[in-house]
């Protein structure tokens, strides 16, 4: 049983002989197939849908990229970023959070699976080689969640034995799913983090629609934790709302009920952010939701913040409670100023660098033991 429907696949004519393709035919038998010759049409028609957005999630367009595919996190200006490589495997989500940034940007409003796998796998591998360094961090959950595929076209198949002969490479999986039965038999050799997205089971049910509750989240943690493999946690965004510490300090109980906090390799924290072009789509597309009622400004980079004393007020509080279950956690914020950090943790970071190197560290306490 899936948790979301794909009404469609458009199948890029270039696309149709590749591997990847295959297997996700083989895995959506049911689903009516178009072959297209080019995309561009296609898109520009449901440009004109009063939700291209919503309607994109429901169909699946296969396709090859044509470029590179793994590239630097983008970050933002001013703030210490942690050197995180993007991998490009996929665009878009089945998942409908009310904040995704996506919204905002992408030009495709398909769920899009690039085919050419081949090419992906060895622009990784030619990216590792160059760059020697001890651990290079990279994952898929920038431009989609990591594990939305799973139940048809199990991407970790595909990246996490990949990852597990590489000596310098770590693979991190971003997800909002509960879809880790493919996970749990593949020999990942430690060098593949599955880390989940965390919120109140309030703002989940209100603001991430098509998402697994809190408690499957933390199931699926507990399962990947027992089949070896260190997990990560992110409570970004964090929303600021009245009420707010006694439920994101009930979702650290939650968790923690559940989870070894030993064997957690990282757990961020970020607050709620966003650019200016994004509150006109959530508006449109969300009427309900309470995102904004927050006092938002915007900031150095350009994207609306919470003021910085509320930022601060929320992550003290978060790093005090995460402290109490394990003063050894690795707790880190994500596109935050030297400021911040130093007012949060009494240091700071001296710059994106040094921030890399102390993932490094981190990494170097479980898998070189």
């Amino acid at each position: 049983m899936f948790p979301f429907q794909i009404e469609k696949i458009y199948l890029d004519v270039k696309a149709e002989d590749d591997p990847v393709t295959q297997a996700v035919l083989k895995g959506l038998p049911e689903v009516p197939v178009e072959r297209i010759q080019d995309k561009r049409p296609l898109i520009k028609d449901y440009s004109s849908f009063q939700d291209p957005i919503g309607a994109g999630k429901k169909n699946l367009l296969l396709t090859r990229f044509y470029g590179r595919r793994l590239k630097p996190c983008p970050g933002t200006s001013h703030h210490i970023c942690c050197g995180y490589h993007v991998i490009n495997a996929m665009t878009n989500c089945p998942m409908d959070c009310s904040y995704c940034v996506l919204q905002g940007y992408l030009n495709n409003p398909f769920l899009t699976l690039y085919s050419n796998w081949d090419d992906l796998l060895q622009e990784i591998e030619a990216f590792l080689s160059s760059h020697p360094q001890p651990f290079r961090r990279l994952g898929t959950g920038e431009l989609s969640d990591s594990l939305a595929l799973e139940p048809f076209f199990p991407v970790s198949q595909m990246l996490v034995p990949f990852f597990a002969e590489k000596k310098n490479g770590i693979l991190e999986l971003k997800t909002k799913s509960a879809e880790v039965s493919h996970l749990l038999r593949l020999n990942h050799r430690g060098r593949t983090v599955i880390s989940w997205s965390v919120n109140p089971p309030k703002m989940i049910e209100e603001e991430e629609r098509g998402t697994a509750p809190l408690r499957e989240r933390v199931d699926s943690a507990r399962r990947c934790q027992e089949a070896g493999y260190l997990v990560g946690f992110h409570f970004d965004p964090m929303i600021f709302y009245d009420g707010w510490e006694g439920d994101y300090q009930e979702t650290i109980r939650s968790v923690f009920k559940r989870i070894d906090p030993k064997r957690i390799a990282w757990i961020s924290l970020g607050g709620f952010r966003y650019p200016p072009q994004l509150k006109g789509v959530v508006k449109e597309r969300f009427p309900g939701t309470r995102i904004f009622l927050g006092e938002l400004f915007p900031g150095r980079d350009g994207k609306f913040r919470y003021l910085r004393e509320i930022r601060v007020e929320m992550y003290q509080k978060m790093v005090g409670w995460l402290r109490e279950v394990d003063p050894s956690l690795f707790i880190y914020l994500c596109m935050e100023s030297k400021e911040v950090w130093e007012k949060v943790f009494g240091w700071s970071p001296k710059n994106s660098q040094h921030l890399n190197r102390l993932f490094e560290n981190r990494l170097k306490e479980f898998l070189e033991r």
